[in-house]
């Protein structure tokens, strides 16, 4: 068994690529070994700004040996058949192939034998073959070279069992050669494994593996912070850019004018973040931000850091006068005459302007407000300004913090607290962490600005195909699921969108007509509902699926629940889901269940024999065993009270109502013969068993649910 080592030495690599383009040459070096047929232990991979390296422990000497057998032509076939299976099989004659009987006759087969290769051979052919159709976002290429890669590649490390595997990649051989720092380090390092590869970069001031720089990076900012009595703004992404930037990360504290601090904190944040990758700092009392910042530089300087500090200062004070000159602009062109920019600004070319936009949001967040309790007005005024800040300074320059700036240019006119917080938080939640508005002119804006752009893609047909959602609509649909659930609100979201399809009219210039996509083909609380708001309720149930999953729920139980039809009352589903699982988890529940699967799979047999369906009214004179009398009964008395308590929403009642049927059902099974040889009394007993399918249903679709 040996070690692998591969390492793979270029120009800078973008931070972005690197954790990707890591995991990807262990993947393809893995599985090329495998179809090779050469066994091997762990792989791990690391990558620095300047190089992608492979360690694979455990490599087998050679690949096994390999028996494949080739089937020929007939006995007797023509000579051109015969000697076109010799040269495909690599026999010189018929006598190096054996014949096999068939019941079609004799054959030709040839049995071939290929021997294991050495490990140093595959790898050899491995390496440059991986490198040739390696996939970066993007590549170059360079000089009067061929191969592509992210950056110049300039050398190539290939150890197996401490000797090189030679090869060559256009132009470049492969050695046991590296670098270390660009500027700690002089001449070519010699290295004999990994261990005396990573041993020796480390004295290099080169550290390979990110995680251990990102670590040391956090480590050093949090000590440096609370050297000078402040707290660092933690941005995980941040950090992990700055070990993708760094071999031998050093973190320096510098400063910027106070002057800076009137405009909001996050503004001047994401300046430097965007700009100079710096971090933050604040108050830890306050939580104010401080007028410091820590960056990430690449090398241990011999000034101590002060030539590059003062470097980070001049540039960030540019950056930061950009920043306020833009905050000072918008406070000076306010939210209301923003928003009528939005004329100007498209939305989609089928969907109209932003502006267009922005009065659906408008009408369909004062229909939302009084079902969340909200005030009218002010949802509405707050759906009005929502995307104001889409046209300002700063979002222009900082896209990232729509929403916020609008929030901030609302606080600074003084306007009402409840709008100028929904103005931020209609966004909300971005992403999967993110946390859901929970004031209720919030919820509405939210609410409103998800479902147009939902109602609006549907009615022109742009749904999400796969893995395929440019328009981040499956996003948008869970945003309405989390806001749903987690505030626990009763939104029939059916009539909310059947509404909203009216008001969704396509720009006449994009030559967009409807078609069938509108026709009415299913009623919903009395109302009918085109087929594109019943294909949109099914997305919003397939989300919630998705959504109580991860929560832990059990797929089968969303299932049985959901059951045909279509329900658009998310809050009453999950509670659904909830009773039922609290139920199955009862003796009275599981026994229940058992009886309702026996009493399905009997109906789906004899129903599949008649070519038939058993629904018919229960003859109450052909119940000859006191077990059918008290099962039918049980079955009235259960439906009805279930009936009652899924009316008033009351579904744990639901469940100890259905869950009566247990004993009956026991009895039934236990002392009746369903299928007796008189028609009309089996006719009975299976329309009995139909109605036990019936009665579970009003709670569940037992036959979805496993066990």
């Amino acid at each position: 068994m040996a070690e692998l080592l591969l390492e793979l030495f270029s120009e800078e690599i973008p931070a972005r690529m690197q954790g990707r383009a890591a995991e990807d040459l262990m993947g393809a070096l893995t599985d090329g070994l495998k179809a090779a047929g050469l066994g091997h232990g762990e792989a791990e991979s690391f990558v620095t700004p300047r190089r992608l390296t492979v360690v694979i422990e455990g490599l087998a000497a050679k690949s096994a040996d390999v028996e494949d057998e080739r089937k020929g032509p007939r006995v007797g076939a023509p000579e051109a058949a015969v000697q076109g299976f010799l040269k495909a099989a690599g026999l010189a004659s018929l006598a190096e192939a054996t014949v096999v009987n068939d019941k079609k006759g004799d054959f030709y087969v040839a049995r071939i034998k290929k021997p294991g290769r050495e490990a140093a051979a595959i790898v050899a052919e491995l390496v440059p073959a991986v490198v040739a159709k390696f996939a970066w976002p993007k590549s170059m290429r360079w000089g009067n070279r061929k191969m592509r890669w992210v950056r110049p590649l300039t050398s190539v490390l290939c150890l197996l069992g401490g000797k090189v595997v030679p090869f060559g990649i256009d132009g470049l051989v492969s050695g046991a050669v590296t670098s270390g720092h660009r500027f700690h380090s002089k001449g070519p390092i010699e290295v004999k494994d990994f261990a005396d590869y990573r041993k020796k970069l480390a004295a290099a001031k080169v550290l390979i593996d990110p995680a251990e720089r990102a670590a040391i990076i956090g480590g050093e900012a949090r000590k440096l912070a609370a050297q000078y009595k402040l707290e660092l703004i933690e941005d995980e992404a941040l950090l992990n850019e700055n070990a993708g930037l760094t071999e031998w990360p050093v973190v320096m504290m510098g400063s910027f004018d106070e002057a800076f601090l009137v405009v909001p904190g996050e503004v001047l944040t994401t300046s430097m973040k965007a700009h100079q990758k710096c971090f933050s700092l604040r108050d830890p009392k306050t939580k104010k931000l401080a007028n410091k910042f820590l960056l990430v530089a690449n090398l241990e300087a011999e000034d101590g850091g002060a030539t590059i500090v003062g470097g980070n200062e001049k540039v960030i004070r540019a950056r930061l006068s950009d920043a306020k000159f833009f905050w000072e602009g918008d406070l000076k062109r306010k939210l209301e005459p923003m928003h009528f920019e939005l004329k100007g600004i498209t939305f989609h070319q089928k969907l109209g302007s932003q502006w267009e936009r922005m009065e659906r949001i408008t009408e369909l967040a004062r229909d939302i407000a009084p079902l969340v309790k909200a005030e009218p007005d002010l949802a509405g005024r707050a759906a009005q300004l929502c995307k104001a800040d889409l046209v300002s300074g700063v979002v222009g320059e900082f896209p990232e913090l729509q929403g916020l700036i609008g929030r901030y240019l609302a606080e600074a006119e003084h306007i009402n607290p409840k709008i100028a917080h929904a103005l931020e938080q209609h966004y909300w939640p971005r992403g999967q962490g993110d946390g859901v508005p929970n004031e209720p002119v919030a919820i509405a804006v939210a609410l409103a600005d998800k479902l147009d752009t939902l109602v609006g893609f549907w009615k022109i047909n742009e749904r999400p195909t796969g893995s395929k959602d440019p328009f981040a609509l499956r996003r948008a649909a869970l945003g309405v699921v989390r806001i749903i659930l987690e505030n626990e609100l009763r939104v029939p979201l059916g009539d909310l969108a059947q509404d909203h399809l009216e008001r969704v009219r396509p720009d006449k210039r994009s030559g967009w007509a409807a078609d069938a996509t509108g026709l009415p083909i299913h009623r919903l609380r009395g109302r009918l509902l085109s087929s594109s708001v019943v294909d949109l309720i099914g997305f919003f149930a397939d989300r919630l699926q998705v959504q109580l999953r991860e929560q832990g729920a059990r797929h089968d139980l969303v299932e049985a629940v959901m059951g045909p039809g279509i329900q658009d009352d998310l809050l009453m589903i999950v509670r659904r889901v909830e009773a039922l699982s609290a139920f199955l988890a009862t003796d009275d529940g599981k026994n229940l269940l058992a009886g309702a699967k026996r009493a399905a799979n009997i109906l789906r047999i004899e129903e599949k024999k008649d070519k038939t369906t058993f629904e018919d009214a229960i003859d109450a004179k052909k119940l000859e065993l006191p077990e059918e009398k008290a099962l039918a009964k049980a079955i009235s008395e259960a439906t009805d009270a279930a009936s009652k308590a899924i009316a008033s929403e009351d579904f744990s009642a639901a469940m100890t109502a259905i869950a009566r049927l247990r004993a009956p059902v026991d009895a039934f099974f236990d002392k009746v013969t369903v299928n007796a040889d008189e028609p009309s009394l089996r006719k009975n007993r299976l329309n009995l068993l139909a109605q036990i399918r019936a009665a579970t249903r009003a709670v569940a679709d037992f036959s979805k649910i496993e066990g």
